[in-house]
């Protein structure tokens, strides 16, 4: 056994025994390999361990990427801020948006999904705590930003994506997520077809699971340090 595909059974198991201690079957919980900066080697490799799932935050990389892997059928996830002129290329090559947080962005997005791909999956991405260095809407303008997504025809509005302050205490870190999860509910009361909640990385994707998301993202934990 190759050591991604090590590291992706020994998270696989991770992932189950998380689950169990909230009563929750793990395929409520996707795992998403954050790829960025790794080579094209390393994610034929985790494809080959059963990895499907695959987060990108430079278009250009992720291009070149999606290209050399054509033969694989990934789902490719764009995960980082999105500028408006690379919209077409997202639209066009990804399956995902989870980094989502602006009117602009989502119309542009709709009007260069081709009528003839699915529907483009996306997240918005929260900011809940005022981090002024990072991306997201606050609770008030996501519920108004889900509103005008749903309105477009060649996005479909899947959940919330969020990126927490990182937190020493254990408890504190619960707590971010815990409330993250409230507005999830919040909206999925709304709009009950939302499915996702992607929150939760390699330092912090136990708490996160226990907290409610349904998607985590991780990359080192997988890949190992990016050079």
């Amino acid at each position: 056994m190759s050591r991604i595909a090590s590291h992706l059974a020994d998270l696989q198991l991770q992932i189950v025994k998380t689950c169990a201690k909230r009563r929750i079957f793990k395929h409520y919980v996707q795992l998403v390999a954050v790829s960025k900066r790794h080579s094209a080697d390393s994610i034929r490799e985790a494809y080959a361990a059963g990895q499907r799932d695959f987060g990108e935050n430079q278009v250009q990389e992720a291009v070149d990427k999606i290209s050399t892997l054509s033969d694989l059928d990934i789902n490719w996830h764009m995960i980082g801020a999105i500028q408006s002129r690379k919209c077409k290329d997202i639209a066009q090559h990804f399956d995902w948006v989870q980094s989502l947080d602006r009117l602009k962005v989502a119309n542009k997005l709709n009007e260069h999904r081709d009528e003839n791909q699915a529907p483009l999956n996306v997240l918005i991405q929260v900011n809940l705590f005022g981090e002024s260095q990072k991306a997201g809407v606050n609770s008030t303008e996501c519920k108004k930003l889900a509103h005008e997504i749903m309105q477009l025809p060649r996005l479909k509005l899947r959940g919330l994506m969020a990126l927490p302050p990182k937190q020493v205490d254990p408890q504190a870190q619960s707590q971010q997520f815990e409330q993250i999860h409230q507005l999830y509910r919040e909206l999925q009361a709304a709009y009950p077809q939302l499915d996702t909640l992607s929150m939760g990385m390699s330092g912090d994707y136990e708490q996160a699971i226990l907290a409610g998301s349904t998607m985590i993202r991780l990359g080192t934990a997988i890949f190992g340090e990016r050079a």
